[in-house]
């Protein structure tokens, strides 16, 4: 089954987001891709959707709250009817300015859209005369922009007209010391071309010499994890207290032994919550952090797999 590449726009209000977003929907069509957008609006009321509507582009909103946190809920629906109404090689979602980058992914990867979804990163757009004169914005504010940026893939230094090349060269030097692995491009209107970014999580495999997609690189790393039987609850638990610091997030549905049906698993910062589902569920779990070692995780969760075995 083909998956749908996700790629998150992200960066705080009036960065240029949605002029990033033109950009690279003309250049997906020329492509000949097909390709869906998800919009994420603060308030009750479109600004930006007649912009970007484009002719044979699915288009989708979500209105009055951040996408990754009080609609959340919301985002999946969505997905699952892009996804399921159109073979789309790519959804794009813009984010509200407000968003915070680690919630925005957690948001989209619901347990029951692996299969259909492949997160490819997120693009942070900065203004980057606005990030000259940070020191003018609230401490909120600043540290919202700080995360922007640290857990962002490609990030966009946009309005470079507006600085001189000394003060480009200088906030470029600050943004690297905040993301060191990200690619940082300067841009005036949001013009970069999909290589860019489309093509920093594709790896050669240096034992065949093919090309393969890889999350190595995504500062936001995710595993995912099918169980095919149910469980030890106290040995799960055990496993989940051994979880380094860099897992931010855990969801999806865990058959245990103790229970007829699956439970609704979420971990948030070290904080696990279950709830009891009433109906067989597909048993996929979703990891998501930074600095993961896939193989790890995945004989770690197996070996509790095999414990039922024995």
């Amino acid at each position: 089954m083909k998956k749908a590449e996700v790629y998150i726009i992200g960066g705080f209000l009036g960065s240029g987001k949605t002029t990033l977003l033109q950009h690279i929907m003309k250049q997906e069509r020329k492509e000949g891709r097909k390709i869906a957008v998800l919009l994420n609006e603060l308030g009750s009321i479109s600004i930006d959707s007649a912009i970007i509507e484009e002719e044979g582009v699915p288009f989708r909103e979500l209105f009055d709250g951040c996408i990754c946190c009080t609609i959340s809920e919301k985002v999946e629906a969505q997905l699952q009817s892009l996804t399921q109404e159109n073979d789309l090689d790519a959804i794009y979602i813009e984010t509200t300015g407000a968003a915070h980058p680690v919630e925005v992914v957690d948001s989209i990867l619901s347990p029951l859209l692996v299969e259909a979804l492949e997160y490819r990163g997120i693009l942070t757009v900065v203004d980057i005369s606005r990030w000259a004169d940070r020191d003018k914005l609230a401490p909120q504010i600043r540290q919202l922009m700080i995360e922007q940026i640290a857990h962002a893939d490609t990030i966009v230094l946009n309005k470079v007209d507006l600085v001189s090349e000394q003060q480009s060269g200088s906030i470029l030097f600050e943004i690297q010391s905040l993301n060191s692995e990200a690619l940082c491009l300067f841009t005036h209107e949001g013009k970069i071309a999909l290589v860019d970014f489309q093509q920093r999580t594709i790896k050669k495999d240096p034992k065949t010499g093919d090309s393969k997609h890889s999350i190595a690189d995504l500062q936001l790393q995710t595993v995912l994890y099918t169980f095919n039987t149910s469980i030890q609850y106290e040995s799960f638990e055990k496993w989940l207290r051994a979880l380094p610091d860099t897992v931010y997030r855990i969801k999806g549905y865990i058959g245990f032994t103790h229970s007829q049906y699956p439970f609704l698993f979420q971990y948030s910062y070290g904080t696990p919550v279950m709830l009891q589902e009433l109906i067989k569920m597909p048993l996929n779990l979703v990891m998501i952090g930074q600095g993961l070692d896939e193989d790890l995780i995945h004989k770690g969760l197996h070996a509790l797999e095999k414990e039922m075995e024995v």
